[in-house]
């Protein structure tokens, strides 16, 4: 049986459930994998774990994806599995109703202080037509729990928020969220969940990768086709709760999935002159460097990433 240990970017949550439903229901095995999730502890690079043998492979974001290819990581994604769509939120206590009222104010991001997660949120106060030096927002670095950090009054803005997750969480525990939308201010669309790996891996353990994703497909399709079964997994596994949060989150992740597993390269190609633009990187690769569609099992939907 052939092993495979992947990363998750955040901790276990509605965003991986087809692997859960892959492990519960024993596809993974029939495939003869053994496959083992591991959960960060904190914020880690997912390829610095790779080339320490610590993981085969992991789940992150495109963004992520070039930013480390364009560092002259050996990495290179092969699956979206999840569309969704990513921005900064804020509570309605905030007083903060359009991207320039973020000006001044407290950002939390997992990378924090790094220059990511402010360069996105003075792109976007630009966007509303508001002048904006970085220096004009804190960085705050409050780990993954966007949500906790505003209602606890730690940071005014959160930014890699997904639409699907925070902002049902907050609305949920009595908040009025204000989510700005990335792709809706012009900037390169987030949200899309993806698979990365290295090109020495991907080259050594294709079949057992092949595999991996034949049984991601299966266990989409299952989430598609029997929404509820497939809820069932998910408590069944994670062990939690039934609260009112978790399984609002549960539901509005459930539609977020896909089966096409492909991104157009010319999306990695929009979202690395997008960080040209903004002195976030100082030079472009081919995406087909670090992006195959190779392994796709279902070549529909090819649209333009968003």
């Amino acid at each position: 049986m052939e092993k495979l240990r992947f990363g998750l970017e955040w901790f276990l949550n509605p965003n991986h459930l087809p692997f859960l439903i892959g492990v519960e229901k024993g596809w993974f095995k029939e495939a003869d994998l053994d496959v083992e999730m591991i959960e960060p502890v904190e914020h880690f690079d997912a390829m610095d774990e790779i080339y320490k043998g610590r993981m085969d492979m992991a789940v992150t974001e495109p963004l992520h994806l070039v930013q480390d290819r364009l560092k002259q990581k050996d990495v290179i994604g092969f699956s979206r599995f999840l569309k969704s769509d990513s921005g900064v939120m804020s509570l309605e206590n905030k007083g903060i109703t359009r991207p320039k009222d973020m000006l001044g104010k407290r950002l939390t991001y997992p990378s924090a202080p790094g220059p990511t997660g402010l360069s996105f949120v003075k792109a976007l106060i630009e966007a509303d037509g508001a002048h904006c030096n970085v220096s004009d927002v804190t960085p705050v670095n409050k780990g993954f729990y966007h949500t906790d950090a505003l209602i606890h009054d730690e940071a005014d803005i959160a930014f890699s928020v997904q639409q699907h997750h925070e902002v049902i969480e907050a609305s949920e525990r009595g908040y009025e969220p204000r989510f700005f939308s990335l792709k809706e201010w012009g900037l390169p669309a987030g949200g899309h969940l993806i698979l990365i790996t290295s090109r020495e891996i991907l080259d050594k353990r294709r079949q057992g990768i092949d595999k991996f994703l034949e049984v991601l497909k299966r266990s989409i399709e299952f989430i598609e086709n029997k929404p509820e079964e497939a809820k069932v997994v998910y408590y069944q596994f994670t062990g939690n709760r039934k609260d009112h949060i978790e399984a609002a989150i549960l539901d509005a992740t459930l539609s977020y999935f896909t089966t096409d597993f492909s991104v157009p390269v010319a999306y990695f190609d929009d979202l690395q002159k997008w960080l040209n633009k903004t002195k976030l990187t100082d030079y472009s690769i081919d995406p087909q460097e670090y992006w195959t569609n190779e392994f796709v099992h279902n070549k529909g939907g090819n649209d333009n990433g968003n």
